[in-house]
């Protein structure tokens, strides 16, 4: 993952090194060393669930964040050395906090915070310290966070917000800069490849935009919306009509490489799609910096360029169709040039956005009567939720049991390594593996020389405040280095409490190896991914996605809007099911022994899925501006032949061969017949080019989605209809 800049890190920083300081000061005052281990871990719990939310929303966060804490450590610290009993107890937590994570991000923060400070509370327990005083010190840091929190939210409120916008446009940056390979001639003969870069490019865009999405819904639940959260949300949609006109596809772009490789045309086209992705990153910077946007003039001449040179060309080849594919591609650019040059508004604009009747997707489900039927569809190992659920429950109590057994002194720093490094997908929980192992020993190695070169507590207590503000700033992008500072941070924890440091090494290490082999043999034997990598059902969700989306799409031509909800909705599902597409290859592409039989297959499924969808999003980038000089009957056959393509798009995952050839020659019949009666303007040559490009995806999506190798040693869900 890239680095991101300093100056968020630092600021997302500010909390937690503010509530470590005033730890480390107060434990120093009262001259109490040995609580500065739970205390700091309270912080560190704090900081797991810290939730980007506005002040009421912050303060009920905190509620339910003591609760929840309270009830696990208590549970655990009641429960511990009881044997059985805690085993049980801990296996149930486990199982219960994970599943409720099926309710949303927000519920899946807090299960795994709970987690973590039951696990806590283990490792903290010495005998000699009454038996409420850990869990006290746990909450009293938590609560010491979570104060500092809403005292930085206060005095910058709107800081993750713009965090979050900022991300989505330096995530389009690397989008554009994908699209505009596409536009280098040199490298025509690998646009397959570039297809699947770019979708899988695009995952990280979905990404972005949901967290986006996120921060904005939960600002935008009051009653009074804040000018600057306005501004915000008036670049959030720009960003997505933005990513709308540059994911639009409007021609084949082998043929139109081939045509345009000796002209200056295609270089300057790549030219100013590589800085428009850097005025996504200049946007980007622009809003880390608290700075106002401001348009390059060099990005207004590359465009200018562009359109002076396809001037030129058209006049060469006049009549030529490809002509009428560069106009269109040209007047996209410019009007993401147009996006760039207007972005920074007037105050007043941003107030009338704010006004106005606004609507943000839900992320996540509101309600007991929904958090229950969310959970309730989650209860079957066709659910990944579930099955993460029940192993990561089989994960703890084995390591439990191991502790208990062998009555291992430190042994729960296996339970935290193996909760810590078990993921949902076996992928991410291999990178861990090897991630936890190497920070912990360089770590370990680190740590033993803080007693022999600081003895006193109090350079002691800087180093735990350094380490834990380094394990923060880290522990998004690198997670070797955040596992490296916090084995420091630990030692030096242990050295404070009066224990032998030495001793703790090499238990450390070998406590971490145990874990993590733990999490590795639970992703590898119990449920694992290539059981249930459904990679036929996953590109069918995709095609059916984009059958959604252009029907939407036609019903906003057919109504003259321009944007709403609803819209933004469908686009936003229809993206998302191919990111998950993209992103159930690249977990193959991970074991690629384990699917050497089905990643071909997939990658062409996904490259023909996402042409499909730039091929509709070209259609959606013109959707409020349907011809109105078409005429009736030219207009009424388009949407007899659209609504055909359509229905043929959402049901192609469950047609048989016979079904699918009599419907796609109805509607290549339709197609022909439209094109002879087109009048001669250039909307209606858009709507019969666009409807055509799509119609030429339906063959091939067809064939990719009903012709992959059975997998697992299965029949694939489709050959019976062959």
């Amino acid at each position: 993952m890239k680095t991101p800049p300093l100056k968020p890190l630092l600021l997302t920083a500010l909390p937690v090194f503010t509530s470590v300081f005033i730890a480390a000061a107060l434990v120093w005052y009262a001259d109490m060393p040995k609580l500065a281990m739970p205390f700091v871990l309270g912080i560190i719990a704090g900081g797991l669930v810290d939730l980007d939310n506005r002040l009421t929303g912050r303060l009920k966060n905190i509620v339910i964040t003591v609760v929840l804490f309270a009830a696990a450590s208590l549970t655990a610290q009641s429960t511990l050395g009881s044997g059985w009993l805690f085993i049980a107890a801990m296996t149930a937590m486990t199982f219960f906090f994970t599943l409720l994570g099926a309710v949303g991000l927000r519920y899946r923060t807090f299960a795994f915070g709970t987690l973590a400070v039951a696990t806590y509370t283990t490792l903290t327990y010495t005998p000699e310290h009454f038996w409420l005083t850990n869990p006290v010190m746990i909450l009293l840091g938590a609560l010491l966070y979570s104060a500092c929190t809403l005292l930085f939210h206060i005095l910058l409120p709107h800081r993750p917000v713009q965090e979050s916008v900022a991300k989505a446009y330096s995530a389009m940056g690397d989008y554009f800069d994908a699209k505009a390979d596409f536009f280098d001639p040199d490298e025509a003969q690998w646009l397959d490849n570039r297809q699947i870069d770019l979708a899988m490019s695009n995952t990280g865009v979905i990404a972005a935009f949901n967290q986006c999405r996120a921060a904005l819904f939960y600002r935008l639940r009051g009653k009074h919306r804040h000018p600057r959260t306005a501004r915000m949300l008036r670049y959030y949609f720009t960003v997505q009509d933005i990513h709308e006109r540059i994911s639009s596809a409007h021609v084949d772009y082998r043929e139109l490489a081939d045509k345009l490789k000796n002209t200056d045309l295609i270089f300057r086209i790549h030219r100013l799609m590589e800085m428009q992705g850097q005025a996504c990153r200049n946007v980007a910077e622009s809003l880390g910096g608290g700075k106002a946007y401001r348009y390059s003039k060099r990005l207004g001449r590359a465009m200018q360029g562009c359109r002076d040179s396809l001037a030129v060309y058209a006049a060469r080849h006049r009549g030529q169709p490809e002509v009428h594919h560069l106009e269109q591609l040209l007047n996209n650019l410019g009007s993401i040039d147009y996006q760039f040059r207007h972005l920074e508004s007037s105050d007043k604009q941003a107030q009338q956005d704010g006004e106005g009747e606004v609507r943000i997707a839900a992320v996540e489900h509101g309600g007991l009567k929904n958090m229950w039927r969310a959970v309730r569809s989650q209860l079957n190992f066709e659910s990944s939720v579930f099955r993460h659920a029940v192993r990561l429950s089989v994960v703890v109590a084995t390591a439990c049991i191991i502790v208990e057994v062998l009555h291992l002194n430190l042994g729960y720093w296996i339970l935290l390594t193996a909760l810590f490094v078990c993921q949902p997908n076996y992928s991410a929980t291999k990178s861990r593996v090897y991630q936890r192992i190497a920070g912990t020993v360089l770590g370990v190695v680190v740590g033993s020389l803080v007693p022999y070169f600081t003895p006193s507590v109090e350079t002691k207590l800087w180093i735990v405040i350094a380490c834990t503000t380094l394990f923060f700033m880290s522990r998004s992008y690198k997670y070797s280095f955040s596992t490296f500072f916090i084995t420091i941070q630990a030692l030096t924890s242990f050295s404070l409490a009066g224990l032998d440091v030495y001793s703790a090494m090499p238990i450390r290490i070998i406590d971490t190896i145990v874990g993590a082999v733990l999490a590795w043999a639970a992703v590898s034997f119990l449920w694992p991914d290539w059981r249930y990598l459904t990679l036929t059902r996953t590109a069918a969700q995709a095609v059916s996605g984009n059958g959604a989306y252009l029907e939407e799409i036609l019903h906003q031509l057919e109504r003259s809007n321009s944007d709403d909800y609803r819209y933004r909705f469908v686009r936003r599902q229809a993206h998302e099911r191919v990111a998950a597409l993209s992103s159930t290859l690249s977990d193959m592409s991970s074991e690629p022994q384990k699917f050497a039989a089905q990643l071909q297959d997939g990658l062409t499924l996904l490259q023909h899925s996402y042409a499909l969808m730039g091929y509709i999003s070209a259609l959606g980038a013109y959707r409020n501006q349907m011809a109105q000089d078409c005429g009736n009957r030219f207009t009424d056959d388009f949407y007899h032949c659209a609504y055909a393509v359509t229905r043929l798009l959402k049901n192609l995952p469950q047609q048989s061969v016979g079904d699918f050839q009599t419907a796609y020659e109805a509607v290549r019949s339709d197609l022909s017949a439209l094109g002879n009666q087109m009048p001669d303007n250039r909307q209606s040559h858009v709507l019969w080019q666009q409807l055509s490009l799509i119609a030429r995806q339906l063959e091939p999506c067809y064939q990719a989605l009903h012709n992959p190798k059975p997998e697992n040693g299965e029949a694939s869900a489709y050959s019976g209809r062959k």
